[in-house]
C-alpha cells in the first residue's frame, strides 16, 4: 500500500489527557488502574477510569448525544488541538473529502442501562426521553463527531469488538486508495458500563487485580476506557523527519470461538504477516511489536506463540511488550489509544516497559520488555484482536 502520513493525533486515557500527560505516564511507567468505584458496579477488580468525563458538556444543539461515549469522545476530541487540525485538514481537502471511521465496542450502553432503571412498571416501556439512536446506536458516536467537527465525508462505525479502531485504519485507508475520499479522521471511543464490567466478569476474565500482561501469574483483564484519534491522509512530496507514517495494515476473521482465540494464535498470525506484506517490509525490518497482550492466560499463550512463529530464526529476539497495565483494556477504543502509544514511541525514541508484568512466562520467543528502553526505533508493528477471531495488525513507522 501507498503509505499515508499520521499528521495529527491525540489520546485520553486513565494514563492522561491529550499526548504530554499520556507521555510523562509512559516514561514514568505509571498506571492508571485503581479500584472500580464505578457507578453501581459491585465488582472486586481495577478499572481505568478517565477522570472528568461526568463534568462535560454538549452544547445545546448537540443534547441528543449526551451519554457517557460522546462526552468521553468530545474530552478526547478537544486535546492536543485536534479539532483546529482536523479544521485546517478539511480546509486542505475540502469538508466531503474527509471520511470519519471511528470504532467502538458497546458505544453509549451506560444510557441505556440507566434508563432501563427507570421503565414504567406497568408496561416495561423506556423513558419517553431516552433516545437510542443518539445515545446507545453505535453510529452515534461517528454522527456526533461528525457534527461536532463539520465533516460531510462518508463516515461509518466499526464495532467488532477489540479490533474495531484498529481495523478504521484499514477502512479509511481503502476508501483513500479508491479515490473517494483524500484524508480521513480514524480513531476510536470505548467508555466504561456495567455491561462489559460485569460481562467479563461473568467469562471468569476480570481480575482483582491490576492486569499484568504476560506475567506468568496473569488472571485476568482490567477493564478501562479511552478516547484516541488520528488523521491520516495523503503523503506530501516533502515530509518532516518526524513524520509518522502508516505503512501497512493486515486483517484476518479465523473465527475459531465467540470468546477464545485459536489456541495457536492462527489468525493472529496471518493478520501479521498480511500487515508486513501491505507495508512492504521484511520481519527483520520490525524494531518494536505492541502486543494486543491482555493479561489472560489463554490470549497472551495465544498471541505468544503467534508472535514467535512470525518472528522465528531471526538474528535477534523482536522487543515486545503490552501497555494495558498502565491504560486496562480498552476495548473497541484499544487498537487506537495503542497506536497512538506506538508513534509516540516512534516520535520520542523509546520502547515502552510493561506496567505491573514482574515474572515473564520462559521461552516466549521474543524479549518481553517490563521496563522502558530507550533508543531510537523506525518501524513497529501493533496487534488488536477481538472476540470471534476479528485481528487487525497496524505497522507504523517515521517517514525517514
Amino acid at each position: 500500500m501507498t503509505p499515508l502520513v499520521l499528521s495529527h493525533f491525540t489520546a485520553t486515557s486513565c494514563i492522561g489527557r491529550g499526548l504530554p500527560a499520556t507521555l510523562e505516564s509512559l516514561r514514568a511507567q505509571r498506571s492508571g488502574l485503581a479500584p472500580c468505584t464505578f457507578e453501581t458496579v459491585t465488582l472486586d477488580t481495577h478499572i481505568g477510569e478517565v477522570p472528568g468525563v461526568d463534568e462535560v458538556r454538549l452544547s445545546a444543539t448537540m443534547q441528543r448525544f449526551d451519554c457517557r461515549n460522546n462526552r468521553l469522545a468530545q474530552l478526547g476530541l478537544a486535546a492536543d488541538g485536534f479539532i483546529e487540525e482536523v479544521a485546517k485538514c478539511a480546509g486542505r481537502w475540502g469538508p466531503r473529502r474527509v471520511g470519519l471511521f471511528l470504532g467502538t465496542s458497546t458505544s453509549g450502553i451506560l444510557e441505556t442501562e440507566i434508563a432501563y432503571r427507570h421503565r414504567k412498571p406497568e408496561t416495561g416501556a423506556l423513558p419517553a426521553s431516552f433516545d437510542y439512536a443518539g445515545t446507545h446506536n453505535s453510529y452515534s458516536l461517528a454522527a456526533f463527531a461528525q457534527e461536532l467537527l463539520g465533516l460531510t465525508g462518508p463516515s461509518a462505525v466499526v464495532s467488532c469488538a477489540c479490533s474495531s479502531s484498529a481495523k478504521v485504519f484499514g477502512s479509511a485507508q481503502r476508501m483513500i486508495a479508491a479515490g473517494l475520499i483524500d484524508a480521513a479522521v480514524v480513531g476510536g471511543v470505548d467508555s466504561l458500563c456495567l455491561t462489559t464490567l460485569y460481562g467479563f466478569h461473568s467469562l471468569q476474565l476480570v481480575s482483582r487485580h491490576p492486569c499484568k500482561p504476560f506475567d506468568i501469574a496473569r488472571d485476568g483483564i482490567s477493564i478501562g476506557e479511552a478516547a484516541a484519534f488520528a488523521i491520516i491522509e495523503r503523503a506530501p512530496a516533502s515530509l518532516d523527519s518526524d513524520a509518522i507514517l502508516l505503512f501497512g495494515v493486515g486483517e484476518s476473521s479465523d473465527a475459531y470461538h465467540m470468546s477464545s482465540p485459536h489456541p495457536e494464535g492462527r489468525g493472529a498470525r496471518a493478520a501479521m504477516l498480511q500487515a508486513l506484506d501491505s507495508a512492504g517490509l521484511a520481519r527483520d525490518d520490525i524494531d518494536y511489536v505492541n502486543l494486543h497482550g491482555t493479561g489472560t492466560p489463554s490470549n497472551d499463550r495465544a498471541e505468544g506463540k503467534a508472535v514467535a512463529a512470525v518472528f522465528a530464526d531471526l538474528a535477534s529476539a523482536v522487543e515486545a511488550s503490552s501497555t494495558k497495565g498502565a491504560t486496562g483494556h480498552t476495548l473497541g477504543a484499544a487498537g487506537a489509544l495503542e497506536a497512538v502509544i506506538c508513534a509516540l514511541a516512534l516520535r520520542h525514541g523509546f520502547l515502552p516497559g510493561s506496567v505491573h508484568t514482574r515474572e515473564v512466562e520462559d521461552a516466549l520467543g521474543f524479549e518481553y520488555l517490563c521496563a522502558n528502553r530507550r533508543r531510537s526505533i523506525a518501524r513497529v508493528l501493533s496487534n488488536s484482536f477481538g472476540f470471534g477471531g476479528s485481528n487487525c495488525a497496524l505497522v507504523l513507522g517515521r517517514a525517514q
